[in-house]
């Protein structure tokens, strides 16, 4: 019978023979090469840790005290301020430049990024501001901006001015938007001003008037695009909102209830009342399915007006105590 020869692989080279060899068997050169190895690398990372350690503690006194900078770094000129804004904001390199207002060639160690940052939320437009100095020469600006959801109009000194008002309430007077899109949006009626330092105290209840503006405006934009005015009058009392149509149409609505159901109906009553041109109707949306209409026959010419009147909030000074509804 013939049996199975088993042969060890042959190793191919002398260097894949096993050659274990402990540490304390190590020549005392070999012990010193290891050592110094060690120590080389342990000095390496200590030297970069400091150099780190050394730029930062250098660029946070020339940031806290400009007055300690050389005078290399204050001569070179600064670039344009760049400026990062969110997807839907509107203003532009121009505006931050006016904004800013720095003097020419002046250096990147010589802002002040807490006055440059106070200067840029003066702007209601601008609900958060980030600047970031990128060493020589780059000033980047990075903001998110208030978008409007309505518009109102105040009297200053006797003289009309618009100002658009944002879901938080916040008034700003608006740089870079489309006047088209601003044209579509509806009027704010039955609020008053409250000065507060240079600008107003925030609108209440914006947050519920925007979760309707946004309700009609995407569910319902043929009903949007007729809104006149929002009136805020009835919130502080009965939770309730009133929409004037550019018709002279009113519809109540709950802020208690669901918004879309309440389009819906006044989408079916305003379908069957519309083939009268004159008819003005007065619609209560705030009872449920019971809803009350009543008509109001208009005159020829008030049934065709030339153009609607935005109304005019009035302004009220901190020792008044007058609510909306007494307004």
């Amino acid at each position: 019978m013939s049996q199975d020869i088993v042969t060890a692989p042959a190793a191919r080279s002398w260097r894949e023979i096993p050659q274990p060899v402990k540490p304390r068997a190590m020549s005392s050169g070999g012990r010193w090469r290891l050592v110094m190895a060690g120590v080389r690398a342990v000095a390496l990372i200590g030297f970069l840790a400091g150099c780190g350690w050394g730029v930062w503690l250098v660029v946070q006194a020339l940031n806290d005290d400009p007055r300690r900078m050389p005078a290399a770094a204050k001569a070179v000129p600064m670039r344009p301020p760049e400026l990062k804004t969110m997807r839907d904001g509107v203003l532009d390199p121009a505006w931050l430049a006016r904004t800013l207002e720095l003097p020419p060639r002046v250096s990147l160690l010589e802002l002040d990024l807490e006055q440059l940052s106070a200067r840029v939320l003066a702007d209601r437009q601008v609900l958060t501001v980030s600047m970031r100095k990128i060493f020589p020469d780059r000033l980047e600006v990075q903001i998110t901006e208030r978008l409007p959801v309505a518009r109102m109009r105040v009297a200053l000194d006797g003289t009309p001015r618009d100002l658009l008002v944002a879901r938080d309430g916040v008034a700003f007077a608006g740089t870079g938007f489309d006047p088209l899109m601003i044209r579509t949006l509806p009027w704010l009626d039955g609020i008053a001003l409250t000065p507060e330092g240079a600008h107003f105290a925030p609108i209440p209840h914006m947050e519920t008037a925007t979760r309707l503006l946004a309700e009609a405006q995407f569910s319902a934009p043929h009903l949007y695009h007729q809104w006149l005015s929002v009136s805020l009058a009835r919130m502080d009392l009965d939770r309730e909102l009133e929409v004037t149509l550019k018709s002279g149409t009113k519809a109540r609505f709950s802020a208690k209830g669901s918004f879309f159901v309440q389009l819906a109906h006044l989408d079916h009553i305003l379908e069957t009342y519309g083939r009268n041109s004159r008819a003005r109707l007065r619609i209560d949306l705030t009872l449920g399915r019971d809803v009350p209409v009543t008509v109001e026959m208009a005159s020829a010419e008030a049934a065709s007006p030339t153009g609607a009147a935005a109304p005019v909030s009035p302004l009220l000074s901190r020792s008044q105590s007058k609510t909306q509804r007494e307004l």
